[in-house]
């Protein structure tokens, strides 16, 4: 077994439970994010995550190795991308990088590790809330296991969403309802989020509350959908798709 400090290097690279290319992806990488290579059989990677100690196989060529040090240098005071896709210059050529990507607060240039990037395009000044950010995935397609604006899950969204906020999110919603605090039906407000069970009692979907009678989450795609007391109505044809389990606010 090895271990090894790397960073994803390709704006996306698929997560996958298995190390085969048919198997499921669990989650994804963005540009930038720390990792520790656990065990290699190429193509293969076995990693986990720094973020959130997700654990899968990557291919191996969608990572640059760093030491320790440079790990540690990288990780202190990161940022994260709030604008949908920027362009950077690498060393490999241009490439465009999305929101969530783990980026420099240095706005110009900055290095992973021995590698020099530059952005080629303008930072925006803009704040926004998580609805806001929230509204800006409606109709972007449900990817299971999926963290970007081409295809993403209903924890995936609620995870980026609130990393660009610095509040680093667990990656599952079964581990996302612990935290914050409980909210009534009748208090609820704006970037509240609403939590829904399977059958069996587990916590399986989650979506943000928008504070007027709404709720933005992933299903199907990304929609915005009724909520009531008893969960989530569909829009179009009325019916209840997810029943109610708790509010919490972060």
């Amino acid at each position: 077994m090895i271990h090894e400090y790397a960073y994803c290097k390709i704006s996306i690279s698929p997560v996958r439970a298995e190390p085969k290319d048919q198997s499921e992806i669990i989650t994804q990488l963005l540009f930038g994010e720390i990792i520790s290579v656990v065990e290699l059989n190429e193509p293969w990677a076995k990693i986990t995550t720094h973020s959130d100690r997700y654990e899968g196989y990557i291919d191996f060529k969608h990572y640059k190795k760093l030491s320790e040090k440079e790990a540690k240098q990288w990780q202190n005071g990161l940022h994260f991308q709030k604008e949908r896709e920027r362009l950077i210059s690498s060393p490999w050529g241009n490439q465009r990088i999305c929101r969530g990507s783990f980026i420099s607060s240095n706005s110009g240039s900055f290095r992973i590790g021995q590698d020099e990037f530059s952005f080629l395009d303008a930072a925006t000044t803009n704040t926004y809330t998580a609805i806001e950010l929230a509204r800006d995935y409606i109709n972007t397609p449900y990817l299971w296991g999926g963290k970007s604006p081409f295809g993403i899950d209903c924890s995936g969204l609620i995870q980026v969403i609130y990393r660009i906020l610095d509040v680093n999110f667990p990656r599952d919603a079964s581990e996302q309802v612990d935290l914050g605090i409980d909210v009534n039906f009748e208090d609820i407000s704006a970037d509240d989020l609403a939590f829904f069970s399977n059958k069996a009692g587990k916590v399986t979907h989650v979506g943000i509350l928008d504070g007027t009678g709404g709720i933005i989450h992933a299903a199907g795609h990304v929609r915005l959908d009724e909520f009531t007391k008893d969960g989530i109505v569909h829009s179009d044809s009325g019916v209840l798709t997810h029943r109610l389990t708790c509010i919490r606010r972060v």
